[in-house]
């Protein structure tokens, strides 16, 4: 495909832990295309074995970046029920089979890619990352967990709904502005070692903190809820340490009714690959059938 359209290198690489599904009730699906319609390449990488290095680097090193996203559910409830014992079936992965993700997929990714691309920026985005973009109770493994973006290896997260984020994203990427450099953009999450050109900010417990005391935890949780609107939210600041500092800026604001219109109008082919027809499809995609 790439090269029946003359691409010699893709913009974006974009991993994700679904069988592709180009559907905008996917969320690989709206942004790969909402990236395409602005100019970008992308070519999707679904389900890598994250047993093997080179399952990573089938497209090669693309332009501008990788994206990360573990699916349409995070991939510890895609995985288990809320007993801890395995699921049967997995209805985002061709005929319903189990095993072609890894547990906590997000952070499997981004570690796999940065073994082999050192210095490629990494984007995160779905549900996983989302939720778990600040310090956060992981009740798989009953424990206080640092933000995804630490142990991922990863350079930004595109939280929420990310349209507007990703393309300030790939534009100021495009424009070779370094990705550690990339601290602007509504929506997101980044990393530093020094937030004091920061305003309209909001410090959090830091994450030593929250791992003695569950009150301070629980502040934190009630700081961020309160910070959750596009227009009044603050950027809120978490510590690690004294030199490390993870920031979420404000929410991306929402799209309007146009925007949302055209977004919905691109051209999705509104099912899976043909290549999983052999396997008997995509279980998930039932649900969107019309």
């Amino acid at each position: 495909e790439m090269r029946e359209r003359k691409i010699e290198q893709l913009d974006f690489v974009y991993v994700i832990g679904d069988a592709y599904v180009d559907h905008p009730s996917f969320g690989h699906g709206i942004i790969s295309r909402v990236l395409e319609a602005n100019g970008y390449t992308v070519g999707i990488l679904s389900q890598p074995d994250w047993k093997k290095e080179e399952s990573i680097q089938i497209f090669g090193e693309p332009k501008l970046g990788f994206l990360v996203s573990s699916g349409n559910m995070d991939s510890m409830v895609n995985h288990y029920f809320v007993s801890k014992k395995k699921r049967p079936k997995d209805a985002y992965t061709p005929g319903g089979h189990v095993g072609k993700r890894p547990d906590y997929a997000v952070v499997v990714y981004g570690n796999l890619i940065r073994k082999t691309y050192k210095k490629t920026p990494i984007i995160l985005g779905g549900i996983e990352a989302s939720l778990r973009r600040m310090a956060h109770y992981d009740y798989w493994s009953n424990q206080l967990k640092r933000s995804i973006l630490l142990d991922s290896g990863a350079d930004l997260i595109s939280y929420g709904m990310g349209e507007r984020s990703m393309i300030e994203i790939a534009r100021a990427l495009k424009e070779g502005i370094p990705v550690e450099e990339i601290t602007f953009v509504k929506g997101t999450v980044f990393k530093c070692k020094n937030p004091s050109f920061l305003s309209n900010s909001i410090i959090l417990p830091s994450y030593e903190e929250m791992k003695k005391d569950k009150r301070k935890y629980a502040n934190s949780f009630s700081l961020q809820y309160e910070n959750t609107d596009p227009y009044s939210g603050k950027n809120l600041i978490e510590p690690y340490g004294k030199s490390l500092f993870v920031v979420q800026n404000s929410p991306s604001l929402p799209l309007s009714t146009k925007e949302m219109d055209i977004i919905y109008s691109y051209p999705y082919e509104r099912k899976a690959h043909p290549s999983y027809e052999k396997e008997g499809g995509v279980p998930a995609t039932e649900e969107i059938k019309f």
